[in-house]
């Protein structure tokens, strides 16, 4: 594939001779790509007159996307980043240092922030919104934290998560500070928001979706 590539950019097969030749060939350059097959490595096209810009594989890319995907998988169920070393060596022959693990998570880390910031357009006539306990790792120890999640009926009728928070409890200050950055995020035309019938959440709606009425379930 990446021959017929480079052909394709060189507008000519390997020494064939045509007016319409576009580069030239300068031999292979080896690198390694990791793979849920295991390790392969590949020979890689050179280029004259320009680098040759492969669509097929990114440029200095050493794993396969399923394979940080995987990384990224195990380490968010809770398996230590010196586990994955193990784990990637038993799995494909190859050990994956634990940096590589935490850069990985770091740009997942970055894209989660992304998502939980991002502008609301549109409106929202019901939403509905919940606490829910999670364990989590701190420190060294296990704790219990909790996750406030707000997810809006648009329109359409379709669903969507809105946001996500976590937090010490299910307080007032809590619910307040997630409401407040749903509002500022765009959230409106709320007309029903549906919930238990956590004080927290209803003192804390009350104020800063005064405009709106509160179902409990």
């Amino acid at each position: 594939m990446l021959d017929e590539e480079a052909a394709e950019l060189c507008n000519a097969e390997k020494h064939e001779r045509t007016d319409e030749r576009k580069n030239y060939r300068s031999g292979h350059y080896q690198r390694k790509l990791l793979t849920t097959a295991g390790e392969v490595e590949l020979s890689v096209p050179k280029l004259r007159l320009a680098p040759f810009e492969t669509a097929i594989i990114e440029r200095y890319k050493r794993r396969e996307s399923s394979v940080e995907e995987s990384l990224i998988e195990m380490y968010l169920a809770g398996v230590s980043v010196r586990r994955v070393e193990d784990v990637t060596e038993l799995l494909w022959g190859s050990r994956v240092s634990a940096s590589t693990v935490s850069s990985l998570n770091q740009k997942v880390y970055g894209k989660i922030e992304e998502w939980r910031n991002r502008p609301i357009t549109g409106e929202y006539p019901y939403v509905f919104v919940d606490g829910i306990y999670l364990k989590r790792s701190w420190g060294g120890e296990m704790t219990s934290v909790s996750v406030l999640v707000a997810i809006g009926v648009a329109e359409d009728g379709y669903r969507e998560i809105l946001g996500a928070c976590e937090g010490a409890s299910e307080s007032k200050e809590c619910w307040r500070s997630f409401l407040v950055s749903l509002k500022e995020r765009g959230l409106k035309g709320v007309r029903l928001f549906t919930s238990d019938k956590h004080l927290g959440f209803l003192e804390s709606a009350s104020e800063v979706f005064a405009e709106t009425s509160s179902a409990r379930i």
